[in-house]
This record gives structure tokens, C-alpha cells and sequence, in this order.
């Protein structure tokens, strides 16, 4: 079977929702966190958490993607264990028998979006439609072959020359007269 986990590319989770999912944390969509809010007063990293945010189970934080991996039965029902504890403890479930069915509606919802192959990651765009919240979600795979450096990936660079610059420094504004701009 196959279930989400939280993934952190980079900080920005740490500084976009109220709280960051730590990477690697079993992920739902978590909708349920909205359903008796005033969606409409929703501002600042709780609006981001809302819009783009799936629920990391373990620390109740947020993640903006989440991957697809592979999961034991063991671990699946550990899953629901572990939700149905946090929707009593965060959430009000009135009894541990219903927060299992509904932990268990959420992971099978979670689990009806992994119908690609291991490593895809997803991301959810959450809206207000009509008095209803309206979830749309989008996968992102892994380029075949090598994989290029992220557009904000940092080399670290050996080395200075005189002027106290790295010896292998670019100046943009070289590139524009040698490109004839």
C-alpha cells in the first residue's frame, strides 16, 4: 500500500504555516481542521496552512508536499492509531471509536491520491467555493536521468582570489555585455 509522508525541500514550511510538519512525518490531507473555523477571518500563516497546507500527524504542523511511499499494514495501522489520538487530544472527537473511523476516512482519502508511482510528490491547492472546501492537487515527478541543482541549491566554493571574491565568481553584469545586452 502506499501513503503520503511530509517532505521539506527547503525552510520556506518553516516560516510559511503556524507550525512546520517535521520531513518525514506520515501526512494527510487534514481538511478537517477547517470545518468549524470562519474561513473567511483565516490570515497569515494560518490562511497559508488553509490553502496549501497537507497535516503532518505526528506534530499536527504543516507541509506543502507530500510523498508517495510505500507503507506495511503494520505501519498503516499504526497511522490510524496515532490520528484517532491527536483528533481526541486536538480536535474534541467525542469517543476513541469515532476518531478511528474518521482517522481511517482521512488515511483511505490520503491513500486514494498515492495512485502513482512511489517518490511523487503532491501538492494541494485549498479553497472556499460556495460554503464548501474544495481541494485540488497536482503531481510533481522526478526528472528521468541526472538530476539538475534546484534553483536555490548552494555551492559552497574553495577559494578566494584577491579582491576577497570566490576565484571562480560570476558578475552578472559581464554575462549581459558578453550575451550583447
Amino acid at each position: 500500500m502506499k501513503l503520503l509522508r511530509t517532505i521539506r525541500l527547503d525552510v520556506s514550511d518553516t516560516f510559511i504555516f503556524p507550525r512546520a510538519a517535521e520531513p518525514g512525518e506520515w501526512a494527510v490531507p487534514g481538511s478537517f481542521l477547517y470545518w468549524d473555523r470562519e474561513l473567511a477571518t483565516l490570515e497569515g500563516r494560518e490562511r497559508a496552512a488553509f490553502r496549501a497546507g497537507f497535516l503532518g500527524v505526528a506534530s499536527f504542523g504543516h507541509s506543502t508536499l507530500a510523498q508517495i511511499v510505500e507503507a506495511s499494514a503494520t505501519q498503516h495501522s499504526e497511522l490510524v492509531a496515532t490520528l484517532a489520538d491527536r483528533l481526541v487530544a486536538h480536535c474534541g472527537a467525542p469517543d476513541m471509536a469515532r476518531a478511528q473511523a474518521a482517522a481511517q476516512e482521512e488515511i483511505a482519502f490520503a491513500a486514494s491520491l498515492c495512485g502513482h508511482p512511489a517518490d511523487t510528490l503532491i501538492a494541494m491547492h485549498r479553497t472556499l467555493a460556495d460554503g464548501e472546501i474544495r481541494e485540488a492537487f497536482r503531481t510533481l515527478r522526478p526528472r528521468a536521468g541526472a538530476k539538475p541543482l534546484r534553483a536555490f541549491s548552494f555551492l559552497q566554493v574553495e577559494g578566494e582570489d584577491d579582491a576577497g571574491e570566490p576565484a571562480d565568481a560570476i558578475r552578472l553584469a559581464d554575462l549581459t555585455r558578453e550575451g550583447g545586452g
